[in-house]
């Protein structure tokens, strides 16, 4: 079990490396987003363009790494979206037990389906180096790589759950210690 748990330290301190990259791509793209409003306005009053589609989709491609790089972090918070109507009451081995099978059954599964399905399309992307139709616009493959990135995390992220989710089951880890990173 020390083996596992290694493993999920490993795993979570990637993730989490990740994951805190990523939270300062919110205020590159907010200051983007500010430029590319401000720019057009004041442009207008110039009369010269301050702004340009690249500005606009690169506000979008950073959203869409923080939305895809952020989701494994999120999860190994414990803060992605969930309905707590009956969660929040049971016991922290039941909640371990629900968080490894929904791990086991859904995510996991989910993100394996998602990498299969869009791998052509990701493939075909980078073949022809797809880019934006927008004059002026970005390359479009290296976004639609994330989703693979994205996906591969998760399923990283999932493993390391699960790990944990065992030891609370087995005894071998306090659920307090697995929420605050103390027993890890």
């Amino acid at each position: 079990m020390e083996k596992l748990l290694r493993i999920s330290r490993i795993i979570d301190a990637c993730n989490d490396r990740i994951g805190r990259l990523t939270s300062w791509l919110v205020l590159v793209m907010v200051i983007l987003g500010v430029w590319n409003v401000v720019g057009r306005y004041l442009g207008r009053i110039i009369g010269s363009n301050l702004t340009s589609n690249a500005y606009i989709e690169a506000q979008w491609y950073i959203f869409d790494l923080v939305f895809l790089l952020g989701a494994a972090y999120t999860l190994k918070h414990n803060e992605h979206v969930r309905v707590d109507i009956f969660y929040n009451n049971w016991q922290p081995k039941r909640k371990a037990v629900a968080d490894l099978l929904g791990t086991i059954f859904f995510l996991i599964p989910f993100c394996i389906m998602v990498i299969i399905f869009s791998w052509d399309t990701i493939a075909a992307s980078w073949q022809i180096l797809e880019t934006s139709p927008d004059p002026g616009g970005l390359p479009r493959y290296p976004i639609k790589a994330m989703i693979i990135v994205a996906c591969v995390l998760l399923i990283f992220q999932g493993i390391s759950e699960a790990i944990k989710n065992f030891a609370i089951i087995k005894g071998r880890l306090n659920p307090q210690e697995e929420h605050h990173d103390a027993g890890l």
